[in-house]
């Protein structure tokens, strides 16, 4: 097929199927390849067979060493020519064309003359057919798997192995439009209905073209990886399935699969300039699964949600209170007074939960009580155990109750508009006067009621706020602006560069996080540091737009990924948009 897009052109080549898998939108296949083989991963946790959240990771894929053979059996190697839309596989024998028809189905283009296809299913049964055949897994997760072809069939094989996984031998002579499809559902029915392989190919490419032409324009030394970011924010894109009540985004479509509380916000805010609805719907998702206490859970997934969890200790587990922000920027893109009112008590009750169950001391400020629900997983802030009452969470919850405030008067709950105003002024001075330390010029996490002297941006944080006294924010933006504390090559650090515990390839201890440049970003814009605020935007753009992928987190000194860091991910590269577009209307370029 000839590629029209501008946009699909641009992004030639981008998926290298090792680190970055061609799926779709909604599609729970992966396919990778290894060589001249490929294997198709699902995007499921299958909880309920493993008994462990993250065991997808080790799952052997689905299907794996798939290839295509010539007429006497001999692997085929190709050259890839990947698109959002289609991987092109240019072979000795002619060009083979894999794209999705659908989220559940791969349709595969095959030349004319005879070849075949090999590969090896991890399934219990199989049974082949005149068209093709179907596999089956029983017991707890039940997957159907149907190839379909209208090319003529010369043999037709399915062999159990010893490991009991199936290999399947499948030889054919195509003519001239002739597919081959391939169909992996968890449903009973299948698709092995063959369409007109070219129309299936053309509206690929349209779903694509249309998605990528809603995004708003930017400058061109931006786009390539402003495009790719887009490509993320739809091909990370989960169809709605059980407790997954509504179409979402994961965080990393194969490294965190379902769907996370803080990452939904920040999803929430690329989409917003495309899709207001999609937007939306990735804080409905999370307000579905609300416990009647008011609590958000950590995590919702296909089989659950993430609510409570015994390591590193035992304890109910959520995420920053950040859902009110979020909802407040989707309603200044597109303002929506129906979905103010959908979610404020759902919002309120939120709140309260925290006051109510995290208040251990009652002096008015809140504790984690599990390292997990800082988002901040594995932090030196939380090495001393917990509970912690940190900087970090009661600047989330003046937030909070600063954003209650307007989307109360913007719904015409001016009384309660007012209390909150009054609650998140109460919260930033029990800040001041419990954790500022004037000789330090931060803002101590505390345990035990005693300072944890770890210097991290999380000690910075009551700057996002927008109300502390000038004086300290002046204070806070010196650290900030420190290059032997935050102002590394690639800022922000997780943890200060000249703090004992800085480690800047182990995940919340040093390493660069965008979400957080991103708060810190909006904090010194509305406290008036704005060149600060610029610079920093400006290094982040530049830092994710050096490397061919978008990451979980970067190196703060090289800018590299650490050997940790998730690939294709969504809190990234939906900042990266943001950004993107903010640095467009303020008519300045990518840096160089």
């Amino acid at each position: 097929m000839r590629v029209e897009s501008p946009y699909v052109r641009m992004l030639k080549d981008r998926i290298d199927l090792r680190q970055i898998p061609f799926t779709d939108r909604g599609s729970r296949l992966l396919l990778y390849r290894n060589n001249s083989n490929f294997s198709i991963r699902l995007a499921e946790r299958w909880f309920k067979h493993s008994g462990n959240l993250a065991s997808y990771r080790n799952r052997p894929p689905l299907v794996e060493e798939l290839r295509f053979v010539d007429e006497n059996g001999y692997r085929l190697n190709f050259e890839l020519v990947s698109y959002p839309h289609c991987l092109n596989l240019k072979t000795e024998i002619g060009q083979f064309t894999i794209s999705f028809h659908d989220p559940e189905t791969l349709i595969i283009h095959l030349p004319e003359g005879r070849s075949g296809l090999r590969f090896q299913a991890h399934m219990d049964l199989g049974s082949v057919d005149r068209r093709g055949g179907v596999l089956q897994t029983i017991g707890n997760i039940r997957r159907n798997l149907a190839y379909t072809t209208n090319a003529k069939i010369l043999e037709n094989k399915i062999e159990v192995q010893e490991d009991h996984s199936l290999n399947i031998r499948l030889d054919y002579e195509a003519k001239t439009e002739t597919p081959l499809l391939f169909n992996i559902t968890p449903r009973l029915g299948f698709n092995r209905h063959i369409p007109n392989q070219q129309d299936s190919l053309e509206q690929s490419a349209l779903r694509w073209h249309d998605w990528f032409s809603q995004a708003p324009e930017v400058n061109s030394s931006f786009q390539e990886q402003y495009y790719f970011a887009w490509w993320v924010m739809r091909a990370g894109l989960i169809s709605p399935r059980y407790y997954t009540t509504r179409e979402a985004m994961t965080p990393s479509k194969f490294y965190y699969l379902g769907v996370w509380q803080w990452d939904a916000y920040f999803h929430a805010i690329a989409y917003r300039h495309v899709d207001i609805d999609l937007a939306q719907n990735q804080l409905r998702i999370l307000l579905d699964h609300q416990s009647e206490n008011g609590m958000i859970p950590d995590a919702v997934h296909d089989e659950g949600i993430v609510t409570h969890l015994d390591f590193p200790v035992e304890a109910d587990v959520t995420k920053p209170p950040l859902v009110a922000w979020a909802a407040w920027k989707l309603h200044q893109t597109k303002p929506d007074l129906e979905f103010l009112n959908e979610i404020y008590e759902p919002l309120v009750n939120w709140n309260n939960w925290w006051f109510e169950k995290n208040d251990l001391d009652h002096n008015g400020l809140c504790e984690y009580q599990h390292p997990f629900s800082s988002g901040l997983d594995d932090s030196p802030l939380w090495d001393q155990g917990m509970p912690v009452e940190s900087p970090d969470l009661n600047s989330y919850l003046c937030m909070q109750q600063d954003y209650l405030a307007k989307i109360a008067n913007e719904i015409g709950k001016k009384l309660e508009a007012n209390i909150w105003a009054q609650r998140a002024e109460n919260v930033a001075k029990l800040m001041l006067q419990s954790m500022w330390d004037e000789q330090a010029g931060l803002f101590w996490a505390k345990k035990d009621g005693k300072p944890i002297n770890v210097i991290t941006p999380f000690n910075l944080f009551p700057l996002i706020s927008g109300r502390m006294p000038a004086k300290i924010n002046q204070r806070l933006v010196q650290h900030l602006m420190n290059e032997k504390e935050f102002w590394s090559p690639y800022p922000i650090p997780s943890v200060a560069m000249d703090d004992p515990k800085f480690d800047p390839d182990q995940m919340w201890r040093g390493p660069t996080w965008i979400n957080v440049n991103y708060l810190l970003i909006e904090g010194l814009n509305q406290t008036g540091y704005t060149s600060q605020a610029r610079e920093l935007r400006r290094r982040t753009l530049e830092m994710i737009c050096s490397l061919p992928d978008i990451y979980e987190y970067y190196h703060p000194l090289t800018g590299a990924q650490p050997s940790k860091a998730a690939p294709i991910f969504g809190w990234s590269s939906a900042i990266l948009i943001d950004l993107t577009i903010q640095a467009t209307q303020e008519g300045l370029d990518k840096p160089k």
